[in-house]
């Protein structure tokens, strides 16, 4: 916000008051607070949610004169954006919105910077016109800028329309010096340092657009001319090991890149949709993965009861959850966990993602017969003490997998389920017998991956609204008074949790950049597990619901998922936004 003085924070907050947009009763009462702290008024004012930053802005911007802009839900155009460079606008918090007449248009927190202004103009030799937004809008923008793609752009101007009809016929025409081939890498230089998990190269009708999935989210990074697509999806094809005359039907390939001081593993599947054939990369980078069970985020009661279930000499353990939830690098960690010279793992994977010493790791390859269950039956001739079937897919594959279970081998394996409680009727649906279900089974979980709040934070008190969300989620397990708060926080592995309150909670946000794109960097796992006791396994044999059993299992300490997520979001990890958007089909 602009360094106001005292006279125009008045006029500004006299505005609010009078359109409306503030409490006068709240606004007197911090009046005389800040008399005493001698806190500037609007800082207090929106530290308190009295008002956001959004109304001072505004109201700032009438008060001095000046024309205001809202650029939260704003996409900008990416040659406005072009205007001026990433890092002097970051640097400087000032963002181009447009050009009047050859003057250029920018949006500026403090529009009361001649400096700034005048730096500018010398800059880009152009007139400046300064309109007034907020911090939040200023870093909405800056968040669409993405990386340097010099090199991409280089190959864009490279390669003509010629050379990429040529590509998909002959491969002399890409080379690994050509522009096509250094664009690429730049394009995967930029996922891998934004720790982006998937890269998509979409054809449309007139353009190629590039889209990464960055902490589970897809953000598109560039559009290319389509006239580069044939020669790019060739190049990859040539790395992959692929036909690259086939248009017509989808391949899958894997090939590994070095970026900077380490290889990347990548696989990749091709697919033939309407404006040509669209390219998937799944990036699996072993270095960004910390296969630590407690720094992924499970905690308390739920990782007591996975340690206690891997700590028994067999039975099954299994995780569910939707596609890209990490279910397998729960796995991988709990085998990193149980690992020994003394006993032999054998895992059985598609694909091999993670490579571990010490454990005897095959690759499924069902074009020479090697499926999930012809690989089971000869992992159980290999004398394993543990085995890792990487998915459950088929009812042949479950039914080996319980009775390896039951022949005193611990089996860790996954099903795509909703919920841990999921699990157990999927099973029945699968054909095994409920009694096997409930002899085998040690323990069940659930997961989903939320979004990490970045270190650059704020933090607020939740709204009515949330505190309600809050009681209602939370309601049984946040302490009753203060001297219950040492013993629940370690029961549920969070510590410093507050007493339930009517009044509101202590939140957290983060700031929006191209660092930390919508406040959040890295990702954390939602968790709920269940023990399969005596209880449950009655339960297990009557054919119950996964309603009836979630019920039980919460009576006997399973904290849900949902839950797991709101104590991450009072315990400032994530925030309710990211909880709800990936557990809002969850109880």
């Amino acid at each position: 916000m602009a360094l106001l003085t005292r006279e125009t924070q008045d006029k500004v907050v006299k505005l609010l008051v009078d359109e409306g947009l503030a409490d006068p009763a709240l606004v007197k009462s911090a009046q005389d607070e800040v008399q005493k702290t001698k806190q500037p008024l609007i800082a207090y004012l929106t530290s308190k949610g009295i008002v956001n930053n959004e109304m001072v802005a505004h109201a700032t911007a009438v008060v001095i004169g000046v024309q205001y802009v809202d650029l939260k839900n704003v996409t900008m155009d990416r040659e406005v954006l072009l205007n001026l460079p990433q890092d002097v606008a970051t640097r400087s918090m000032v963002v181009p919105v447009g050009e009047v007449s050859g003057t250029l248009v920018v949006a500026m927190i403090d529009v009361t910077n001649v400096q700034a202004t005048d730096y500018l103009a010398t800059l880009t030799g152009r007139p400046i016109k300064a309109v007034m937004s907020s911090e939040e809008g200023i870093r909405q923008v800056l968040s669409q800028y993405v990386g340097d793609f010099s090199s991409v752009k280089q190959a864009v101007k490279s390669t003509n329309e010629e050379v990429a009809r040529q590509a998909s016929s002959d491969v002399k025409t890409i080379t690994q010096d050509s522009p096509i081939s250094k664009a690429l890498t730049s394009i995967l230089d930029f996922a891998v340092k934004s720790k982006a998990s998937d890269i998509h190269i979409e054809p449309l009708e007139e353009s190629l657009v590039i889209r990464c999935r960055i902490d589970g989210v897809l953000r598109q990074v560039m559009e290319l001319p389509k006239s580069i697509e044939p020669a790019l999806v060739s190049r990859i094809k040539i790395l992959s090991d692929l036909k690259i005359d086939e248009h017509r039907v989808p391949q899958d390939g894997q090939f590994t890149v070095a970026v900077g001081d380490k290889e990347v593993d990548l696989r990749i599947a091709i697919a033939p949709v309407v404006w040509g054939e669209q390219v998937v990369i799944r990036l699996l980078d072993k270095t960004g993965t910390t296969m630590d069970i407690e720094q992924m985020g499970m905690t308390g009661r739920a990782l007591r009861m996975v340690l206690d279930g891997i700590s028994k000499p067999n039975g099954m353990i299994l995780t569910s959850g939707p596609t890209g939830s990490g279910k397998s690098t729960t796995l991988y960690a709990l085998i990193k966990k149980i690992k020994d010279v003394k006993i032999n793992i054998v895992t059985l994977e598609d694909p091999v993602e993670y490579k571990m010493d010490g454990v005897n790791q095959i690759q499924v390859n069902t074009d020479a017969g090697l499926t999930f269950a012809s690989g089971l039956r000869s992992i159980l001739r290999q004398d394993p003490d543990v085995v890792m079937v990487g998915e459950i897919r088929d009812s042949e594959t479950a039914n080996l997998a319980v009775q390896a279970a039951l022949t005193g081998h611990l089996v860790f394996s996954t099903l795509h389920t909703n919920s841990a409680a999921g699990i157990l009727p999927r099973l029945i649906e699968m054909g095994i017998e409920p009694f096997l279900i409930a002899s085998t089974l040690n323990t069940v979980i659930g997961q989903r991956l939320v979004r990490r709040v970045t270190e650059k934070r704020t933090s607020y008190t939740s709204s009515e609204l949330q505190t309600k969300e809050l009681n209602d989620v939370l309601g049984d397990l946040l302490p009753k008074s203060q001297d219950q708060v040492p013993v629940v926080s370690e029961s549920l592995g969070y510590t410093g949790l507050p007493v339930i309150s009517q009044t509101g909670y202590t939140l957290v946000k983060g700031f929006d950049d191209k660092d930390s794109p919508g406040g959040y960097k890295g990702r954390a796992g939602l968790y709920e597990t269940i023990t399969v006791d005596e209880d449950i396994q009655k339960l297990i044999v009557s054919h119950a619901t996964a309603n009836d059993i979630m019920k039980v299992a919460k009576a006997k300490g399973t904290v849900t998922m949902r839950q797991d997520g709101m104590l991450k979001a009072l315990s400032g990890v994530t925030t309710m936004e990211e909880v709800n958007r990936v557990a809002s089909d969850l109880a």
